[in-house]
């Protein structure tokens, strides 16, 4: 099953498109940005690749800043600490990126504060 099997936004949608995060999401990232495409619906992510493809704006961690993390777990694992022994870590690196094409594709303006802002500006 496809996540989003329909072509157009039903008629009583709110006009703004969240996605949350999970695999199923991941999996169809390409036709969840176009479905917010086609029916203008300006749309926000977690993640930086669905801005990449299109979308209009994500806020997240940082995945560059995660993978290190990941690499000094198995680092540590591989000197012996048992995974168990190993804290629990939460994100602490989060960006804001901007798909101005998308942004005016849509007819939408973001304020220069908010650009200013923004970790990254797709142009």
């Amino acid at each position: 099953m496809r996540a989003f099997p329909a072509r157009a936004a039903p008629p009583n949608h709110r006009g703004f498109l969240f996605a949350i995060t999970s695999p199923l999401f991941a999996r169809d990232r390409d036709q969840i940005v176009q479905f917010s495409l086609l029916n203008r619906l300006p749309s926000m992510f977690v993640f930086r690749e669905y801005v990449d493809q299109g979308g209009l704006m994500s806020y997240g961690p940082n995945r560059t800043v995660m993978s290190r993390r990941v690499a000094d777990y198995v680092h540590r694992i591989a000197r012996g600490t048992k995974p168990s022994e190993l804290p629990i870590e939460r994100p602490t690196t989060f960006e804001t990126i901007i798909n101005l094409r998308t942004a005016k594709a849509l007819g939408l303006e973001f304020s220069q504060a908010m650009l200013l802002r923004a970790d990254v500006v797709v142009e």
